[in-house]
């Protein structure tokens, strides 16, 4: 049990690419690393290797800090969960403050808390049929919460993630970009400056509009992907290849045209 416990309080996400969790590692030199909701660093895979990386300007003798948990979560969620899993209370500015938590929780509350159960009920597809009613709730619940809640909405935005995600996975190409800029306000708003999340969903959302002939907004995502990127993953990382190497090819179609 006392291992147990200690693998729990411990471990690492081990996300992909697209920051999709696949599975979790022990690294004892990073578990040394500290909490904030804000914090100075953080850290990206390139397979099972952790990379930490720094995405604010850090001053000699500041202490190095990541996010144990989703930013994403209004305060007193992270709360219970930094209570439930880690056995502590943040006290960082954002928690004090409550950074947010209005645009977060923005919109008629029974309708939001019924989206909410909806996405924490949404299981991982693994056909083609799943993926279908995957999508046909998402879209039943966005149509009928529109008018109720605001894109900013944590649970809104958790939703039009969703059905992004099974748009992509039913090679709905269209309906698929138009969920994805949806989403492009609200992650400005939760990730500002540099961070992983922000930098991939600008590279998904601008991999939808080259694939839509929509060069010259795609070339524009792309670049803004690639500045927060350059930052959270670094110029060697993969992704970061597969970005610059999508952008050439956007470059080239526009000479084209």
């Amino acid at each position: 049990f006392p291992l147990f416990l200690q693998v729990t309080c411990n471990c690492f996400t081990i996300s992909n690419g697209e920051m999709q969790d696949v599975g979790v590692g022990l690294y004892p030199s990073m578990s040394l690393l500290n909490h904030s909701c804000d914090p100075n660093c953080v850290i990206v895979f390139e397979g099972y290797q952790l990379l930490l990386r720094s995405i604010r300007e850090i001053q000699i003798g500041e202490e190095l800090t990541i996010s144990y948990i989703e930013s994403l979560m209004p305060t007193t969620e992270r709360q219970k969960h930094l209570m439930r899993q880690y056995c502590f209370v943040c006290d960082c500015l954002l928690c004090q403050n409550e950074d947010k938590d209005a645009e977060k929780l923005a919109g008629e509350e029974h309708v939001w808390k019924k989206v909410k159960d909806a996405v924490n009920g949404v299981k991982y597809p693994k056909s083609e049929g799943e993926w279908e009613q995957v999508l046909a709730k998402c879209q039943n619940l966005l149509g009928s919460s529109e008018s109720c809640l605001p894109d900013t909405n944590i649970y809104q935005l958790k939703m039009l993630d969703c059905a992004m995600d099974a748009c992509i996975n039913l090679g709905s190409w269209e309906d698929a970009l138009n969920y994805g800029i949806r989403t492009l306000g609200p992650y400005r708003l939760y990730y500002p400056g540099f961070h992983p999340l922000r930098a991939v969903q600008l590279m998904r959302v601008g991999k939808l509009q080259y694939s839509q002939d929509m060069f010259p907004q795609a070339l524009e995502t792309l670049k803004q992907a690639y500045t927060i990127m350059k930052v959270t993953h670094g110029a060697d990382h993969s992704l970061m290849q597969a970005l610059m190497e999508l952008k050439e090819q956007c470059e080239a179609a526009m000479r084209m045209q």
